[in-house]
């Protein structure tokens, strides 16, 4: 068997094939304001306890302020959340107005397809990033709505 170089694009492209749902993760800073980022890696683990996860860059500000404020927010988005969605993911909207609504003081996205309120369970140090599990104290689903999807690195909508 010939080893070859590993390519981290390839690999990139290829994890890109799984199309997934997009969420905004959302908590609070020390100084009170809603730090929120876009992210596709997210999973429920566990039904008991009511366990989630989280996937996060360790170059991201995110894990930096989850891991202060002990807890986080994860709003699963719909199809006319696409501004948001790019807003959160960096392409900053100055005229966007963003009014989160708060379940035991963590911050989420209004008309989400669904939200889940977490506290820390436990980190996990992988590789480029850290999963935070999450231990579901509240959450909401909608009863109607499409989600945006994350498909070969771009937003799209179910047809």
């Amino acid at each position: 068997m010939e080893i070859k170089e590993f390519d981290s694009r390839a690999f990139r492209n290829a994890c890109g094939t799984f199309t997934t749902g997009v969420t905004i993760i959302t908590s609070k800073k020390e100084d009170g304001t809603v730090h929120g980022m876009t992210a596709n890696g997210f999973i429920s683990v566990s039904l008991d306890p009511p366990l989630i996860a989280v996937s996060i860059g360790n170059n991201q500000k995110m894990l930096e302020t989850i891991k202060n404020s002990g807890v986080y927010g994860v709003s699963i988005l719909k199809d006319d959340h696409l501004e948001h969605c790019n807003h959160f993911a960096g392409k900053h909207n100055p005229d966007l107005v963003v009014d989160f609504v708060e379940y035991d003081d963590v911050p989420v996205l209004p008309n989400a397809l669904a939200h889940f309120v977490t506290k820390v369970h436990s980190s996990h140090l992988a590789g480029d990033h850290t999963l935070y599990i999450g231990e579901v104290l509240d959450f909401y689903s909608e009863e109607d709505g499409n989600p945006i999807l994350f498909h070969r690195g771009q937003f799209r909508e179910l047809k």
